[in-house]
């Protein structure tokens, strides 16, 4: 295994000083210092962190350095986090993105999850510290952002709280500690009016995309996904890959070396040239259909 080494970071805030970003650079040990190196970011979704779900692994295993982080508000970085600011969240990346490119690195990867996976998006559309981003994950991501008025939790605990009180308290374990989040009326308002649309004519077209998604997914619709696979399927040079994983919940609960392993031998086959059309896959990328 190639050696690495794990480095926590505090990323100055331009636009929210009291909101340092702590993050993790995980670098391999080639002797090589950071001027010109390339490098991924890998994005958390709501109530998580930067070690949660499959991206501690997929960080300690990738064929290049990378830095995952806690959005504001989230486990290690101080602030206020609010269900329907996206803005904060793409700002957080904007500064993160500003740091790195200072030490030299240049960004050729985004990595998200769910709502890291929306905010990078955003990103890669208009910071010009993505100008070199080559490589795309998209993981369990939403595009229809009004379904979630559709989704269970929201129809039988949000909605009934903020009747009663005026909002719902949303609790969680975020790394093995209760979290709680006052959702309220105006946070789903702003939710779903968040612009999914630019994808269509303004995701880059050099950018190789590989969609992720769990046909069990109950807080994501996986139509979605397909929805993803249209609007990044027709760009050129650039491909699009889809890959349904069945049985496999928002989360992929229980699958987290499976979705490692899918990225990886993904990142292996565009590297190697071998993707050169958008396409599908179901149970494996080497059975392309």
């Amino acid at each position: 295994m190639t050696s690495r080494t794990s480095t926590k970071i505090h990323v100055p805030h331009p636009l929210s000083p009291a909101c340092p970003i702590t993050g993790i650079l995980e670098q391999l040990d080639d002797g090589d210092a950071a001027q010109g190196r390339p490098i991924a970011l890998i994005l958390h979704g709501a109530m998580g962190h930067k070690d949660y779900l499959f991206q501690r692994r997929l960080a300690q295993r990738l064929p290049l350095d990378s830095f995952r982080f806690d959005f504001r508000g989230n486990h290690e970085t101080p602030g206020d986090w609010h269900y329907g600011s996206f803005q904060s969240d793409v700002d957080d990346l904007f500064a993160v993105g500003r740091f790195l490119e200072s030490k030299g690195y240049i960004i050729t990867a985004v990595v998200g999850h769910s709502r890291g996976s929306i905010v990078g998006q955003r990103w890669i559309c208009t910071a010009p510290e993505a100008r070199n981003v080559t490589t795309f994950v998209n993981a369990s991501a939403r595009y229809r952002m009004a379904k979630l008025l559709e989704n269970v939790n929201v129809i039988k605990h949000w909605q009934p709280g903020f009747e009663k009180d005026g909002y719902y308290d949303w609790t969680a374990t975020v790394a093995r500690k209760p979290f709680t989040t006052r959702i309220r009326p105006r946070d789903l308002e702003e939710f779903v009016k968040w612009d999914t649309s630019y994808i269509w004519d303004q995701f880059p077209a050099r950018i190789h995309v590989l969609t992720i998604h769990g046909l069990s997914d109950e807080t994501v619709p996986p139509f979605d996904a397909l929805i993803y696979a249209r609007a990044l399927g027709a760009r050129s040079p650039g491909t699009h890959t889809l890959h349904m994983l069945e049985n496999a919940d928002h989360n992929f609960t229980g699958r987290q070396d499976e979705i490692v392993g899918y990225i990886l031998e993904w990142w292996d086959l565009q590297a190697r040239g071998d993707i050169t059309t958008s396409g599908l896959w179901m149970t494996g990328l080497k059975n392309k259909l």
